[in-house]
């Protein structure tokens, strides 16, 4: 088994559940006593957070390089960078390492396209949404149409990501007005939802939605367990 290299901290609501899996799915792969080889290095989400704000990618993609460097440099095989949104410095943590790097986008892009869906709704803060470091790839590799909300609601998901989810807050307000953004993209032609937070599928279960969801924090967690194993 390979060992998984995890950075981690953005949010560590998240990072826990990326954890979890992991150990899970090797569990049911392998039996027994089983779990994963894992090497985390969690960052302060507050620095990421302001620099997020400021629109300083730079500095948040010298940060995550460095971490991606230690992972390596500790032993680990592969590294998985536990958000969607700051992969928006893919290319920084690529070029700082020798071991490959798992995008989270690749992760979800498969699965989609597996599932036979070819219009998907994409939920996630606004850097996620906007920027095209996401939306490029499954749209140019995986042939994906992704639908977005209009920018109120887009706004409202940046508002409850980043002042309830990342704290750990998890409200039937917040669900609810998630759920309304869902059906008014349904109603859009959207035949699935990609969770494109990795806080979003704790609020918001599967058996909520009529419409497949797609829970990027486990497919990701998915494709690093099956570079570790085979």
């Amino acid at each position: 088994m390979k060992t998984i290299g995890l950075i981690g901290g953005m949010s560590w609501e998240s990072s826990k559940v990326y954890y979890e899996y992991l150990n899970r799915l090797v569990q049911r792969e392998l039996g027994g006593s089983h779990s994963a080889k894992i090497i985390m290095s969690s960052v302060d989400f507050s620095e990421i957070e302001q620099y997020s704000f400021e629109g300083n990618w730079n500095a948040i993609g010298m940060l995550m390089a460095t971490e991606a460097a230690k992972l390596e440099k500790a032993g680990a095989d592969v590294v998985v960078l536990c958000t969607n949104t700051i992969h928006l410095v893919s290319d920084k943590i690529e070029q700082a390492i020798s071991i490959p790097f798992l995008h989270i986008a690749e992760a979800a892009g498969r699965a989609i396209q597996e599932e036979g869906v070819q219009k998907v709704a994409l939920l996630g803060t606004q850097f996620t949404m906007e920027k095209d470091f996401y939306t490029k790839i499954l749209n140019e590799k995986y042939g994906l149409e992704v639908l977005l909300p209009k920018l109120e609601d887009r706004k409202s998901l940046q508002d409850i990501i980043y002042n309830e989810l990342v704290k750990g807050k998890f409200t039937e307000m917040a669900k609810t007005k998630c759920l309304e953004i869902i059906g008014e993209l349904e109603a859009e032609g959207a035949q699935g939802v990609i969770l494109g937070c990795t806080e979003l599928p704790i609020l918001i279960p599967d058996d909520a939605v009529e419409i497949p969801t797609f829970d990027t924090t486990l497919l990701h967690s998915k494709m690093a367990l099956d570079f570790a194993l085979n």
